[in-house]
């Protein structure tokens, strides 16, 4: 009898052992994958190339930190009273109306702890990469070790993967982890789990119920969980009506007079749409329906290959992966704007988790096709992929490898890694001049660096409404002018900005509004209503006759 328990306790033992060494393949992987991004981030946003975004969602958790939930006054100047009717932006103006997303207060207490713009950066590095270990336990459940190690490592090499991490944080780096969690609960039929993951993806967005949608049809059409599946359909396709109709609106205007019509404002007429005025419009006008769906086709075929590619194609021949990332890819291909259909934006992120589960499913069928010829089509496939992220970043998305590729080969525009820490030392001095309580107005680059206050605009804005409904002008401005100098040669944008910036700065010293207190290597800095100080006035002038010879 003694033997016998002692049997069956070293086999319990065994099984816990064989559970708790379950990641060791994939842990170097991970550790590469971490450790690279961590790196490649932090110096992105210390050496001042995170932008506007990652300055509106560093500001949105400071507010939600003091109790202050959602409120954002650079949200504020991009809502449709700001841009479609002239008001001036405001400090208690709620993010929610733009954008729904209450699962962002889950990572708050981490941002209590380290608050500030840099926390967000490590963050979604953290949520991506625990999103791949997620996925390593999905493919377990039907593959092999080292087949399972190569999905993983598809995934982290994948360009729709790359370009968002790097990029400005965004809510849509939360949606792997939740979706790839709630498919593991799935295939374990763990449903109190299942059904705390639909509640989170569908608390990431207003628009995250596309994704869900695809999976409640994946389980009708598979016949697996053909109740639960319906029961999915209906809650996500039911939430997102009621949440942009009728609840959105509360907050603001947004959703009806901007962001339908940014996006699908083809199928609409007037001046704003709600949701369900799109999906009407679809209805009555199929054949514009099939026209947005295909073109323009050689983007779309090129935004699937770029999908396809760290997978060796196979998602395009599995059903459940057409099923599931469907429906992301219908509301992408149905869109319009630039961003769109490009691999690198965080939208990209949406699709990934369906191509990739239908991956899982595909080879689940077809593992004696995982021979070495195979394997290393696939090695040279995620290398490509990785080629193209790297090529990729170049772009004003999120220009990570600003320091290794130029942003132009002609006109040439590239600035070093020592040339960017250099001018970082330089403009940090001015930089802590600005109380902390203070309001004020920077540019694109510096905003992020600044926005744990209330009071904060984007030049060349100097003007928004404070909590006691008062129109104010911001306290200080200060403005990179440098680093828009350097890119003005071979974008339009920048060297629109600096000439305005530079016609602006011109009026506000000559008529005494602000005073110069500062100049360091390009970067102003100005107090309102104080006299200029002398060296940083001439060296401001001095400035300017260079810009104005070149």
């Amino acid at each position: 009898m003694w033997s016998k328990l002692r049997i069956n306790a070293v086999k319990i033992l065994d099984s816990k052992l064989n559970q708790g060494n379950i990641f060791r393949p994939i842990l170097p992987l991970v550790l590469v994958f971490f450790v690279v991004c961590l790196c490649l981030s932090l110096n992105r946003y210390y050496s001042f190339y995170a932008s506007f975004d990652q300055g509106i969602f560093n500001q949105v958790f400071w507010n939600n930190l003091h109790g202050r939930f959602f409120q954002s006054s650079l949200s504020s100047s991009l809502s449709t009273n700001v841009v479609h009717s002239g008001e001036v932006a405001r400090v208690e103006y709620h993010r929610l109306g733009q954008h729904f997303t209450p699962a962002l207060l889950l990572w708050l207490p981490i941002y209590a702890l380290f608050p500030g713009a840099a926390t967000l950066a490590v963050l979604q590095i953290v949520l991506i990469t625990i999103a791949g270990l997620v996925l390593y336990l999905l493919a377990r459940q039907y593959l092999e070790p080292r087949l399972s190690v190569m999905i993983v490592g598809s995934f982290y090499g994948a360009n729709a993967v790359l370009g968002p991490t790097f990029s400005n944080f965004h809510d849509i780096s939360q949606i792997p982890l939740f979706v790839f969690s709630l498919l593991l609960a799935m295939e374990k039929r763990q449903w109190r789990w299942f059904w705390l993951m639909a509640i989170l993806i569908l608390a990431v967005r207003e628009d995250a119920g596309v994704g869900l949608f695809g999976v409640g049809v994946y389980m009708i059409l598979s016949q697996r969980f053909p109740r639960v599946g319906l029961a999915v359909c209906t809650l996500s396709f039911g939430y997102m009506l009621v949440l942009t109709n009728a609840i959105m609106p509360l907050f603001s205007e947004d959703v009806s007079r901007r962001f339908t019509l940014e996006r699908f404002g083809q199928y609409a007429e007037g001046n704003q749409a709600s949701t369900l005025d799109i999906i009407w419009g679809m209805i009555k006008n199929p054949w514009r329906l099939l026209v947005e769906l295909f073109t323009p086709i050689d983007q779309t075929i090129k935004y699937l290959l770029g999908q396809w590619l760290p997978l060796a194609f196979v998602p395009a021949i599995s059903p459940p992966a057409w099923t599931i990332a469907g429906f992301p890819l219908l509301k992408l291909f149905l869109a319009q704007g630039k961003t769109v259909l490009a691999i690198n934006a965080r939208y990209a992120l949406t699709v990934v988790p369906g191509i990739f589960y239908g991956g899982i499913l595909w080879w689940s069928q077809h593992q004696p096709a995982f021979k070495p010829r195979f394997r290393r089509f696939w090695a040279v496939c995620i290398s490509i992929s990785l080629l193209f992220s790297f090529t990729s970043s170049s772009s004003s998305l999120n220009r990570t490898f600003y320091f290794l590729l130029p942003d132009s080969f002609d006109p040439w525009v590239h600035v070093s890694l020592p040339q960017q820490w250099h001018h970082v030392a330089q403009m940090r001095p001015l930089l802590a001049k600005i109380p902390p309580n203070a309001s004020v107005s920077a540019t694109t680059y510096l905003i992020p660096h600044l926005a744990n206050r209330r009071e904060i605009i984007r030049l060349p804005a100097l003007q928004l409404r404070n909590d006691e409904g008062q129109i104010i002008t911001v306290d200080y401005a200060i403005a990179d002018l440098w680093q828009l100098q350097k890119y003005q040669v071979a974008f339009r944008e920048e060297r629109e900005l600096l000439k305005n910036l530079l016609t602006l700065i011109e009026n506000l010293s000559q008529n005494q509004e602000y005073g110069i207190i500062g100049f360091a290597d390009g970067v102003i800095l100005m107090q309102k209503q104080v006299p200029s100080d002398a060296k940083a006035e001439d060296a401001w002038l001095a400035f300017q006759k260079t810009v104005v010879s070149n």
